[in-house]
């Protein structure tokens, strides 16, 4: 299903019990990031919150709206974002099958027809500009912008969609960076390098001009999660949110800049990033649970400020985990299995644990055909796009459940002979990842857990996993409630 918007989906949390109000004054100064963490680390991952009475501003604020598997999945319109992994399952088959007959392609019809009807759609208005505030009177002041934990090194926009445009083509690109106010006309622009927006800066920055930023909060929630998913630069992150929704993001021209946004965002900022300029940004608690280190990068100046009449401020945490963004990087996960098992057929399923902030832990599991295929597969994922960033990957036979870290622990711990099994490689990691020796360089780590083959130098017996026999168990089960146990 599409929303409406961010408050529409609110809504339905509201109805369902998946909401709760907040009626006292909270400060956006690290009280409301304080009450946050205490939720979404709470069993399930808490409810969603709207904090109606914010203190020095007007505007309520929502924080931990995709806080469990459940409004993850309403999220982007489906009961389980499992749901979503089947329809991109059977659209990636679809080249390899494709009918010779007209009749066959007629019948294809449905399965293709959603690919060509959610291409954004412009429209001449919409809610996002029902309040229009440009120059000095468009003051980032009036947004009750968090300040998370303590060392940070300012409030910071941590729900934004950044839009940019390619140099030449026009080409959209939409992002999630954090966003430092400095003041109320400027900000920092976390652009990492390995980042689209970073690369759109830079081609900017060679022609020394300076390039139109649109910083959204707030529409329907499938375009949030697109502009964190890690699409291939091909993809438009508006047209897989329309993908999502099944229906076009509906999109208004900016006041100021040469821009589109959604039509049904809460806040549009628009600005500029001049060429050439640099300022301190950080420290930021990030989401691997430290703080991310200052560093210099580019400044975005404020040129208009948008918003409905009675908008919502969009907001999230990232600390120590558990938190929300657990459940956008699992949507990730299991979205784009599909996509993953295209290159690498082998792979049976993988998990991203919470614990290893997505990019420092995978673990895999295959169905080992040869001498080396573990390596192989090692190897593919550190070349497919931001699972390049990948640190330490694990992988493990086809009868290991990798949803179940102790078991790969126990599994994988009885089946490596560490000098043997352990692969490192050097490449490209994380710009937050603080422990590489050098900014977004360092090493990495493989490990074999599977069964070794003789071609891989075993040449000593394997033995059997320890379990009671079949028809023991049948006798126990007959049993199990007269034992009284």
């Amino acid at each position: 299903m599409a929303y409406a918007g961010l408050q529409d989906f609110i809504k339905r949390l509201d109805n369902s019990g998946e909401l709760r109000r907040i009626g006292i004054e909270v400060d956006p100064y690290l009280e409301i990031a304080a009450i946050a963490d205490r939720v979404m680390k709470s069993p399930g991952g808490g409810a969603g919150l709207l904090f109606e009475h914010v203190k020095g501003s007007e505007f309520p604020v929502a924080i931990n709206l995709f806080g469990s598997r459940k409004r993850m999945s309403w999220a982007l319109g489906v009961d389980d974002i499992e749901e979503i992994a089947r329809e991109i399952e059977g659209l990636v088959k679809l080249p390899g099958n494709m009918p010779s007959s007209i009749g066959g392609m007629l019948g294809l019809a449905p399965k293709l027809l959603p690919l060509t009807s959610i291409a954004p759609k412009m429209v001449s208005s919409g809610p996002c500009q029902d309040v229009v505030k440009t120059g000095a009177k468009a003051s980032l002041d009036e947004i009750p912008i968090l300040t998370c934990w303590p060392g940070d090194g300012g409030p910071f926009v941590t729900l934004p969609l950044v839009f940019t445009k390619e140099a030449g083509t026009g080409k959209r690109n939409v992002g999630m960076y954090r966003i430092q106010k400095y003041d109320a006309h400027t900000t920092g622009m976390h652009w990492q390098r390995h980042k689209v927006g970073s690369r759109h800066y830079a081609e900017y920055e060679a022609l020394g001009k300076d390039i139109p930023v649109a910083i959204v909060l707030g529409g329907d929630p499938a375009l949030t999660y697109a502009a964190t998913a890690p699409l291939p630069d091909e993809i438009d992150e508006v047209l897989f949110a329309g993908f999502l929704r099944k229906r076009p993001v509906e999109m208004v021209r900016c006041k100021t800049i040469d821009i589109e946004v959604p039509a049904d965002a809460e806040f549009v900022i628009e600005g500029v990033v001049p060429a050439g300029l640099r300022r301190t940004e950080g420290p930021f608690g990030d989401h691997t649970g430290y703080y991310s280190l200052a560093d210099e990068y580019p400044v975005f100046n404020v040129t208009a400020i948008t918003h409905r009449k009675k908008p919502v401020y969009p907001a999230t945490l990232v600390g120590p985990p558990p938190m929300e963004d657990h459940w956008l990087g699992k949507a990730t996960e299991r979205i784009f299995f599909p996509l993953i098992r295209m290159v690498l057929p082998e792979i049976i399923d993988y998990n991203l644990p919470v614990e290893g902030a997505f990019h420092n832990l995978a673990l895999v599991r295959i169905r080992k055909r040869y001498p080396g295929h573990a390596q192989k597969v090692m190897n593919a994922i550190w070349g497919l796009g931001q699972m390049m960033f990948t640190k330490c990957i694990v992988v493990v036979d086809e009868d290991v459940d990798v949803q179940n870290p102790a078991e790969v622990v126990w599994r994988a711990l009885a089946n490596i002979d560490p000098h043997r099994d352990i692969t490192f490689v050097n490449g490209p990691v994380d710009v937050l990842d603080h422990a590489s020796p050098r900014m977004a360089f360092g090493s990495k780590m493989g490990i074999d857990a599977t069964r070794k083959l003789p071609e891989e130098g075993f040449d000593r017996e394997w033995p059997e996993i320890l379990a009671t026999s079949p028809d023991v168990a049948k006798r126990v089960d007959v049993i199990w409630s007269k034992l009284g146990l």
